[in-house]
């Protein structure tokens, strides 16, 4: 048995990452589906939580693709989900950067895309053509002289797809903070996503909340910030890293650590 077979019965709703825990882009990973079926068994509640720049409804689709059983959890939010809110309320046109799939998703969502000049933009990734984000400062640079708000629909830097590592929306925000444009972040590490998380597992005190993640940046970081324990995936993003001795200290996070290691759910 490992700790993931001995959690304390106290963790009643358990916040788990997508990417990196639950599947690579391909494939659900080993032993996921089990151990999701046990802690469901066991009553808890499951909320998969995730930086996707999609809608929970498109997140869900790319799980039933791969083969996740939706009664293998019982919830999904995004930050997709809470970048759409916040550019439609209310809708006005913005610009768009990302793939053409995140594209339609966002205008399915009520939101104004234009080809236009425009204050603000939606940021969910690089686009199909281009795959390094330096080869966006150019049009980062002329955003931010021009006082373009940019809404970071995903604020992770990096994710391991199909064991290829790959930049997402965060390392271009990165890039358009450091030419000195304002971005608006949604997702882990921010409140926000984690609020609604706790609302769609029936408001349980934090002492019963546990999140599990593959990102020290996000997921880590995100949880401390919460309040919650947290469990650290290693062989995500990080490649088997274990958890700094000054990551706490570092982030202004006091003695927190996460209260478990471990290579994979299995």
């Amino acid at each position: 048995m490992t700790g993931l077979d001995l959690l304390d019965p106290r963790y009643r709703a358990i916040l788990c990452d997508i990417w990196g825990v639950v599947h690579d882009g391909a494939r659900i990973l080993p032993g996921v589906e089990q151990r999701l079926l046990k802690w469901k068994a066991e009553g808890r509640r499951i909320i998969l939580i995730t930086n996707a720049p999609r809608p929970a409804d498109t997140v869900q689709a790319h799980l039933d693709s791969l083969g996740l059983p939706r009664f293998a959890y019982d919830a999904i939010t995004s930050s997709g989900e809470a970048g759409i809110a916040a550019l439609t309320e209310p809708p006005r046109p913005v610009g768009f950067l990302g793939t053409e799939d995140d594209r339609r998703d966002l205008v399915r969502g009520g939101v104004v895309l234009t080809a236009g000049s425009f204050d603000e933009l939606a940021c969910t990734g690089l686009n199909e053509w281009q795959d390094d984000p330096d080869d966006y400062r150019q049009s980062l640079e002329a955003w931010a002289n021009a006082g373009v708000t940019m809404h970071c629909l995903n604020p992770d830097r990096v994710v391991i797809h199909c064991g290829r590592r790959e930049a997402c929306a965060g390392a271009l925000a990165d890039i358009y903070e450091s030419l000195g444009g304002q971005v608006l972040w949604y997702g882990k590490p921010y409140r926000p996503i984690y609020d609604h998380a706790r609302l769609l597992a029936g408001k349980p005190p934090v002492e019963a909340m546990l999140a599990i993640g593959d990102g020290l940046a996000t997921d880590m970081i995100g949880a401390a910030r919460y309040g919650i324990d947290a469990i650290y995936v290693s062989h995500g993003i990080h490649a088997g890293e274990p958890v700094p001795d000054d990551f706490a200290s570092s982030h202004g996070l006091g003695a927190w650590r996460p209260i478990l290691t471990v290579d994979s759910l299995v």
